[in-house]
């Protein structure tokens, strides 16, 4: 649960991680159009058990121990260590694409409407992890580590399953099922990345990084990962 959140944070919250917010997280598909493409993923169940995964086991929950590493970082070296290891753990060209230019246009967007100290050590990288950012931004203005932690998990899952409708036939109503399927899971990765060391971080989901990395040499392609 989230709690002890005030409306402050909680409209910050839910700006920042909008699918309006302009960081361009409708191009993206995490490799899941490579994944449609080559009949991986094929209806509803298929995806609720490809997503799990990534929330458990893979690029979700990882990127969640790196929002929570932003969120505790108490000086630009514990900033640079958690730069330094969400950088190194994105498994294809496209997945670093993914992360660097979601975080680099989060931190442009920040810095012109919620302007915070922070924002001037990301914008002196050459390369600016999303999650990361995003967990910095928001222990900077106050709002709670769990319910970041939580607004960061949902709006992966809302981002990808929005990429799923418009690239396999799938309906609005089966997007809120598959939103309504993970929820518990969503609970269970953030509890998990929540007590996890950055130094523990981890990701084993080869089928979705070899997805990623296939991706790259699509023929036709609707998203940019």
């Amino acid at each position: 649960m989230t709690t002890g959140i005030d409306t402050a944070a909680l409209y910050r919250l839910q700006t920042w991680l909008s699918p309006s917010f302009p960081v361009g997280a409708y191009t993206f598909s995490h490799g899941l159009e490579y994944a449609i493409d080559g009949c991986w993923i094929t209806d509803v169940e298929s995806t609720e058990r490809w997503l799990s995964d990534l929330l458990r086991f893979g690029t979700g929950y990882a990127d969640l121990v790196f929002v929570a590493a932003g969120w505790d970082a108490d000086d630009s070296e514990a900033l640079a260590l958690a730069t330094a290891r969400a950088l190194a753990m994105a498994a294809s060209k496209e997945l670093l694409l993914e992360s660097t230019a979601q975080g680099a246009a989060f931190v442009q967007a920040i810095a012109a409407s919620w302007p915070t100290e922070v924002c001037d050590y990301f914008m002196g990288l050459e390369q600016k992890p999303y999650s990361v950012a995003v967990g910095a931004v928001a222990a900077a203005h106050g709002v709670p580590r769990r319910g970041t932690l939580h607004a960061f998990a949902h709006a992966f899952v809302s981002n990808l399953i929005s990429a799923l409708l418009r690239a396999m036939p799938l309906g609005q109503t089966d997007g809120q099922r598959l939103i309504a399927a993970l929820e518990p899971i969503v609970d269970e990765a953030v509890v998990s990345a929540a007590s996890t060391p950055l130094a523990e971080v981890s990701a084993s989901t080869p089928i979705s990084d070899i997805a990623s990395m296939r991706h790259e040499n699509q023929y036709t392609r609707l998203f940019r990962s």
